[in-house]
Parts: C-alpha cells; sequence; structure tokens
C-alpha cells in the first residue's frame, strides 16, 4: 500500500527473517566472526538476488483479489484526500484500526502455521538428518533444503540445532541451507502467504528462493 516495488517488497520478506539482530548475536557466540560475517553477506546478497530475479518475472497480477481490493482502496483514498497532512497521534486511532484488521485475518492462518510446524519440529529426530546430510552425499544440500521447508522455527530455536549437526560434522554450508529453509521457506509461512499471493505466485517464489539457498549452501561449502 506504501507503493514500494513487489521485488523490493519480497526481497525484505526473504531477509528479515534471515538477517536479524538475533540472528547475528546467536551465530557470533556459537561459531565466532568469520562464520558470522560470511553467513550475514550471503544472506544480504541470497535476499538481493532473489528479490531482482522476482521483480524482473513482473507478478504483480499474481497477487490475490484480497491484495489488489487494497491497492484499489488505498488509490480511491489517496484521490479524495485533501492533502491535509495528519499528526502522528491523529493517525493512531486509524493505525490501531489497520493493525486489528490485519490481525483478524491472518491470526488463523498463524495458528495453523505453527501447529504444523511445531508437528513437524517435534517428530523429526536430529539422528534423522544426520542419515541423509552427511558430506558423502553430493545431493545432502537439497536433500537438507527439502527437509527444512516442511519445518518451522524462529532463528533462536534452530541454532542449537544447527550447532549439533556441525559437531557431528555435517558441512556448516548444508546446515546453514537447513537452517535457512527453516527460518526463511517454511510450510507455516506459505499457509500464511496464501493470504496475499495466489498459489501459482507462491510456488514461484518457493521456487526462486530455495534455488537461491541451495546455491548459497553448496558456496558455503566451497568456501568453508
Amino acid at each position: 500500500k506504501g507503493g514500494i516495488p513487489l521485488g523490493v517488497t519480497l526481497a525484505f520478506l526473504i531477509s528479515s527473517p534471515l538477517v536479524d539482530a538475533v540472528t547475528v548475536a546467536m551465530f557470533f557466540g556459537m561459531f565466532g566472526l568469520r562464520i558470522t560475517l560470511i553467513y550475514v553477506i550471503s544472506g544480504i546478497i541470497l535476499s538481493m538476488i532473489a528479490g531482482f530475479i522476482l521483480s524482473k518475472m513482473k507478478l504483480e497480477s499474481l497477487l490475490t483479489d484480497w491484495v489488489k481490493e487494497l491497492l484499489k482502496n488505498k488509490q480511491v483514498a489517496d484521490e479524495d484526500h485533501d492533502e491535509k497532512r495528519l499528526s502522528f497521534f491523529q493517525r493512531i486511532p486509524a493505525i490501531i484500526r489497520e493493525a486489528a484488521g490485519i490481525v483478524q485475518g491472518v491470526s488463523m492462518y498463524i495458528l495453523i502455521g505453527i501447529a504444523v510446524g511445531g508437528l513437524m519440529h517435534g517428530f523429526i529426530p536430529t539422528g534423522f538428518f544426520e542419515a541423509y546430510i552427511s558430506k558423502d552425499n553430493p545431493f545432502a544440500v537439497p536433500i537438507a533444503v527439502t527437509l527444512g521447508i516442511p519445518m518451522y522455527s524462529n532463528t533462536a530455536g534452530i541454532l542449537p540445532i544447527m550447532q549439533v549437526l556441525v559437531e557431528k560434522g555435517i558441512p556448516l554450508g548444508t546446515v546453514i541451507a537447513f537452517s535457512m529453509a527453516v527460518v526463511g521457506l517454511s510450510v507455516p509461512e506459505g499457509l500464511l502467504l496464501k493470504i496475499i499471493m495466489t498459489t501459482k505466485m507462491l510456488m514461484i517464489f518457493f521456487a526462486v528462493v530455495t534455488v537461491c539457498i541451495i546455491i548459497s549452501g553448496y558456496l558455503f561449502n566451497l568456501i568453508m
């Protein structure tokens, strides 16, 4: 609604869970400065590249009718606006109404997503991953990303698992790719994004980000 291009918006959507203050602090504490810098830089570059690719695909027509209606109403409101600038305190009632409407619209999807992710996260033991994403498997990175997508966790929840996997001898690039898939590209996230994206757009978004994460994982393994 603010007029930010879709590609830029999607780049923000990808980067915000991957490279946040909590992630950087915990990464530094667990893996040191060098690996933290590599992770942060790669996360930013990955988000920029994926956002650029998605922007070139011109996906605006694949937004849901709900979003299109919001944009239409915003355009009408702008045309009818009398140019009077409201102060921050004058805007608070409208801010509260809009926030309440957004929460009401997405709350069911958030609850479903957390439930799905919690079940996947709780029923798949760490040893399961060790059996399929070892350093001897050339397809370990795409397998790790595929396994990570159905799960759900924030950065604070996934980093201890990453540390255990690294200690078990899983290549760091494979572990980071798995982490990126869990945090930034999950089924619960897909359920939430379904509110604003049609199925076709959601599949394109997931495919582009998945490919970028897999490439990032292989590059990490080469660098490290």
